[in-house]
């Protein structure tokens, strides 16, 4: 019997304006973990989300990441940020090193705010689910200019995703360097 190893900057990547993902071990390879290394965009929040069947981990390699893992007290609205659980939990800014584990049916999120990509390592059970996500993802990302929301709303309802508030990529906005020399500064 034999194991795997993935060097580093190898595995099948799949790459949209709104994130990267390297596959690092799949179901193919005979694990029943799927493990990815993602790059998260600054303006990138995969928006509050549950699974019935899955848990996942998160590992922040490099960067900041703004993690929830809780049952709110209320969910409000359709932004995660200001959420607070019962106990007193609240979002965190994570660094690299930190980690997130998140069983079943818990609400969770992550959103880069900072002007700098994160990266992070991202574990998923049972495989396939998340890797047949991003694959089909990646197709609807590439099929325009525009996201259809209800292609994205139906392709996270397959796979065990129950979106809670909104995924946004809002990119932040950099200043126009021929604006500047046109006023002389």
């Amino acid at each position: 019997m034999s194991g795997l190893i993935v060097p580093p900057g190898q595995g099948r990547k799949l790459i949209t304006r709104a994130q990267e993902v390297t596959f690092k071990v799949t179901a193919e390879d005979g694990s029943s973990i799927s493990c990815f290394e993602v790059v998260v965009p600054p303006g990138f929040d995969v928006g509050a989300h549950t699974h019935t069947r899955s848990q996942e981990f998160f590992y922040v390699l490099d960067g900041e990441l703004e993690l929830l893992a809780f049952e709110p007290a209320e969910r409000t609205g359709d932004d995660w940020h200001d959420w607070k659980s019962a106990d007193g939990d609240q979002v965190v800014r994570a660094g690299a090193g930190a980690c997130m584990f998140v069983p079943p049916g818990c609400p969770h999120a992550f959103r880069n705010a900072t002007d700098r990509p994160a990266r992070m390592l991202f574990q998923s059970y049972p495989s396939p689910d998340h890797e047949r996500y991003f694959e089909e993802i990646v197709e609807i990302f590439s099929a325009g200019d525009s996201v259809d929301a209800g292609a994205v709303e139906a392709m996270r309802e397959r796979y065990d995703v129950r979106q809670i508030t909104p995924l946004r990529y809002e990119p932040p906005t950099l200043p126009d360097a021929r604006s500047t020399t046109a006023h002389g500064r």
